[in-house]
């Protein structure tokens, strides 16, 4: 016996608890018999971390013996009761009886608008893409993943007989398991790891198992997604520290995959690994650079009447248009392209930036590791606001003061820029930095109407205003001198 202890109000003791037992009652053949029901609530407290679904899996594997697994985030329920017969086509199938590990579902959200301004659809070409490959990156929720997979042990490694009589008892399947198993951590230093399930997936696939992407018409699953900035952007910041964590770890996928699975497998999780680094290094030279180098009177791009010209509108164009189609053939509009580039930007200036900061300094060991669950309840007036479609920007400074800043940076160099190609008349030498401003402020807007015409809470703070004015003043003088000095 344990001794009782007092606990707060934001402590809870561990629970298991038989909800749904038939194993002894009589049921009619013409009746349905409900499944054994445990309900399973881990031991939390503030100084240990528990907001993890890997804990609650392992408890699942010790009092179960099931084959198979439905892993679900705490805001989702099926939507389909024929999931798990779409799943096991797959998994029975004989072509990969023995190699696949789990069967992927897309996220679909019930609470998304039509203006989705916070792109929660989660809208990705990468997951049908990979599915052609060793299989999709796993999502973390909405898969059906086969039990003898979370052993630790390659495909080579397993003996399917072995596990087939031991499925008969928990005890004995343990038993049959323990030596086989060997637990990966990618922190074993620092300890945590947001994204776990994208480890899941890479260390499922460098053994050799494949997985399935099923996206059928109707949605299996469906959840709530996020409604308003501030949770969108921790969110964004919690995944990028995780997914950079990788990277700089000895299992980077683009060093530690390729000997192991295809290479374009590796490449997939390479991409998903390093994109916050690269989109916050890449946005901020974008919204930055081109602005200062206009007020200073340095051009940075061949003129408009240059042939070398057309290599760059060629470039940026087949981006857009790029992103566009992808868009387009997923069911979206202009209006979702409009929004996700918006998106993109704020995201990469502020969640990518940090999200990587917070992985850095966690590997070099100046901030410990820590886990803040997203928030899953909606509040009625941020879900007005965002059915309107308007943005709310009642989050912290942190946030809000670097996307201000380069607002009021493009703003200040965008008026520059149009005097100085009107009144100096070098238009052939600065269009193009010209329109860098411009497409930043078209794209974002939103920002810019929530610092001067928004009256309601959801608007940019003037306190704030004046405070990402005083950075980008800072921010130019800085860029003069080191430019022009």
């Amino acid at each position: 016996m344990y001794p009782l202890q007092r606990m707060s109000m934001n402590e809870s003791s561990g629970c298991l608890k038989v909800i749904q037992n038939n194993s002894n009652d009589r049921v009619p053949v013409d009746q349905v018999k409900i499944p054994l029901l445990i309900y399973v609530a881990r031991e939390k407290r503030p100084s240990h971390s528990h907001h993890f679904k890997a804990g609650a899996l392992n408890v699942l594997c010790m009092i179960s013996n099931c084959p198979y697994i439905l892993v679900l985030d705490c805001d989702m329920y099926c939507n389909d009761p024929t999931s798990a017969r779409r799943a096991m086509c797959f998994h029975l199938d004989s072509k990969f009886l023995h190699s696949l590990a789990f069967v992927q579902f897309p996220q679909r959200f019930h609470n998304i608008s039509k203006n989705d301004i916070y792109d929660s659809q989660l809208r990705s070409v990468l997951w049908p893409g990979a599915d052609g490959l060793q299989g999709p990156i796993l999502s973390g929720t909405g898969f059906y993943i086969k039990r003898v997979s979370l052993c630790g042990g390659s495909i080579q490694d397993i003996d399917l007989e072995e596990l087939k009589h031991s499925f008969g008892s928990s005890n004995e399947l343990i038993k049959s398991l323990h030596g086989n198993y060997k637990p990966y951590v990618i922190n074993d230093q620092h300890g945590l790891l947001e994204e776990t399930h994208y480890f899941t997936g890479f260390t499922l696939h460098c053994k050799g198992w494949i997985s399935v992407y099923c996206d059928p018409l109707r949605p299996q699953f469906l959840g709530s997604g996020t409604t308003n900035l501030n949770d969108f952007l921790i969110q964004g910041m919690r995944w990028s520290s995780g997914l950079v964590e990788v990277s700089f770890s000895k299992f980077c996928p683009l060093i530690y995959g390729p000997t192991r699975m295809s290479i374009f497998e590796s490449l997939c999780y390479g991409q998903i690994a390093f994109y916050p680094i690269s989109y916050f290094l890449s946005l901020w030279c974008f919204a930055t650079i081109p602005q200062l180098c206009l007020l200073n009177d340095i051009p940075l791009y061949p003129k408009v009447s240059d042939s070398y010209f057309v290599i760059f509108l060629f470039i940026f164009s087949s981006a857009i248009s790029k992103h566009l189609q992808e868009v387009l053939s997923t069911g979206g509009s202009f209006q979702t392209w409009r929004n996700e580039q918006r998106i993109w930007m704020m995201k990469s200036i502020t969640s990518h930036l940090y999200g990587s900061l917070d992985a850095i300094m966690k590997r070099i060991g100046m901030r410990e590791a820590s886990f803040l669950p997203t928030n899953k309840v909606a509040d009625a007036e941020q879900v007005k606001l965002y059915k309107m479609g308007k943005f709310d920007f009642q989050t912290s400074n942190m946030f809000l003061v670097p996307m201000v800043s380069l607002i009021i940076l493009n703003l200040v160099s965008f008026i520059g820029g149009l005097v100085r190609v009107i009144f100096v008349g070098n238009w052939d030498q600065m269009l193009v930095q010209v329109f860098i401003s411009f497409y930043i402020l078209v794209m974002n807007f939103p920002i810019i109407e929530a610092m001067i015409m928004r009256k309601d809470k959801g608007r940019v703070r003037p306190s704030v205003t004046i405070l990402s004015a005083m950075f980008s003043t800072i921010f130019l003088l800085l860029g003069y001198i080191i430019l022009c000095c």
